[in-house]
């Protein structure tokens, strides 16, 4: 197994049901560790990202509350945020203080961001716990036709495959993605992108990537699948900040009443890691914001040996 120079939990973040779930790192620990090293640990433990936990500098920015940061990077370096990450980072934190609730915010790209977690179940393999967090404002606007163009192109989607009943949008709770509704399950199923366009469009746009997704029905929840090479993630299992967007998105379009305002999004069974992640949207007078969560569970703690000697990390069965 890897060996690194501070704690790595391995989470599966965004369960569905109690099983599958996206792979995610978390360190418990990232003092001492510079950004190349972080960005080195997702590849290194069979995971997209990695949430880097460490204590809040002594003398924290005015108005400051938060006691904890998170920092979150893929292989190609930082984002300014990741969902799963987060919920797998308040997953941890809420084992951290022995299974009670964790409430609290959480430093996250200079903002304080609304965090809560508390334990739903355990096993002998791990132990879940479920999390929630507060995105805030999410911004919206629809797509240009460049935009709309250039990733339906990059996907392979011909104008027949999107919802008749929705259309492109641009969404953003601190960075932009596009928001592509299709017909049906089977539509997104068969979706085989063009990494490299992809890549292209989303530099040249100036997006995150792509979140293709079917609208929830009467009978089912909606389903997606993201897709992001720019930063390093050809397909992500979870994406709970998109979940977020769409929840804002589906509130705004009039797709969810005010009345019940949540989403329930399965994700990742492309990749062999059904997962699921809920979002509520809520008006407020400055915009629509978000509530964002999922289940996780947080396999077996590291042993610690001397506290001088590297701490060798759990990681999945491949």
């Amino acid at each position: 197994m890897e060996q690194f120079r501070a704690d790595v939990i391995a989470v599966a973040a965004c369960l569905r049901g109690g099983s599958g779930g996206s792979p995610t790192a978390v360190v418990m620990d990232s003092r001492g560790l510079d950004d190349a090293e972080l960005a080195r640990i997702p590849a290194r433990m069979g995971a997209s990202h990695v949430a880097a936990i460490a204590p809040v500098p002594a003398v924290p920015a005015a108005g400051a509350r938060s006691e904890r940061e998170v920092r979150f990077f893929t292989a190609t370096g930082e984002l300014s945020g990741c969902g799963h990450g987060t919920v797998a980072a308040i997953a941890v934190l809420t084992l951290q203080a022995a299974g009670a609730a964790f409430q609290g915010p959480l430093r996250m790209a200079g903002k304080d961001v609304e965090a809560a977690g508390g334990l739903a179940a355990g096993s002998g393999e791990g132990d879940v716990v479920e999390a929630w967090f507060s995105q805030g404002l999410v911004e919206h606007r629809a797509a240009t036709d460049a935009e709309r163009g250039a990733f339906l192109d990059a996907l392979g989607l011909p104008p027949d495959a999107l919802h008749p009943k929705d259309d492109v949008s641009i969404a953003s709770p601190g960075r932009e993605r596009l928001l592509i509704p299709v017909t049906d399950r089977a539509v997104l199923a068969g979706i085989h992108p063009d990494q490299e366009r992809l890549v292209a469009a989303s530099r040249r746009h100036g997006q995150l990537g792509c979140f293709v997704y079917v609208p929830p029905s009467l009978t089912q929840p909606a389903a997606a699948r993201m897709f992001a090479p720019a930063i390093g993630v050809p397909e992500d299992v979870a994406n709970a900040n998109s979940t977020g967007c769409l929840a804002a998105h589906l509130l705004l379009s009039g797709h969810l009443g005010d009345d019940n305002p949540t989403v329930t999004v399965d994700q990742g069974d492309a990749l062999g890691h059904p997962s699921t992640v809920h979002a509520t949207a809520t008006r407020t007078p400055r915009g629509i914001t978000t509530r964002v969560g999922g289940t996780a569970r947080v396999l077996p703690w590291p042993s610690r040996p001397a506290a001088a000697a590297p701490i060798r990390s759990t990681a999945w069965t491949r």
